[in-house]
């Protein structure tokens, strides 16, 4: 009885999960974020939230540490590469606060029916948002039917039923950043036909 008590206290436990902490800026450990497109981001998104880490990873010695085991040429090698890395994350940076700054938001009120409307708005995906997402906000903060279809030109723009044309103006200006300027008010009224 003895030797079965002592042969349950002595076998190995259970493995223990570890707790793995992943990048919220490119999903990956902090480990593997220089392999992703945003280390820079990421290597800035670590030192707010994870500072010992970003300590560990990222100081003066553990960067001398890891290059002093490269060879000389790999050393050059890694450096040509990192200022090419950088280069083009900041190229790409800028390329997309260019377009940003230029891309407008149409917002139609088409005429359906004698006194119905519907508004289309378009361009906002080009702002960083999820259209459904805002076909859904909208649709529960003006109380009508809102969604999100494919346009002629293959584009995709937001419904939403009734005339909010200058609502979500307000909204589009004021919740989602867009310059007054690159926002557009137009009207469409359908043809009558003969």
């Amino acid at each position: 009885m003895a030797s079965e008590g002592a042969a349950i206290e002595s076998s190995p436990s259970e493995p223990q999960a570890r707790h793995v902490i992943y990048c919220e800026v490119c999903t990956l450990p902090p480990e593997y974020c220089e392999f992703g497109g945003t280390a820079k981001k990421c290597k800035e998104w670590l030192e707010k939230n994870h500072s010992d880490l970003h300590e560990k990873l990222y100081s003066e010695e553990a960067v001398a540490a890891v290059l002093s085991t490269l060879s000389v040429d790999a050393q050059k090698r890694a450096a040509k590469d990192s200022q090419k890395k950088e280069a083009k994350a900041a190229a790409a940076e800028a390329k997309a606060a260019e377009t940003k700054a230029q891309a407008q938001v149409l917002i139609k009120r088409v005429e359906r029916n004698k006194r119905k409307y519907v508004t289309a708005v378009s361009g906002l995906e080009a702002h960083g948002m999820d259209l459904k997402k805002v076909a859904k906000e909208w649709g529960k903060k003006f109380a009508t039917g809102s969604s999100v279809t494919k346009t002629a030109s293959g584009g995709e723009e937001v419904v939403v039923q009734g005339d909010n044309s200058d609502e979500i103006f307000d909204w589009v200006v004021d919740v989602a950043g867009v310059p007054e300027a690159n926002v557009d008010c137009v009207e469409d009224k359908k043809k009558k036909a003969t």
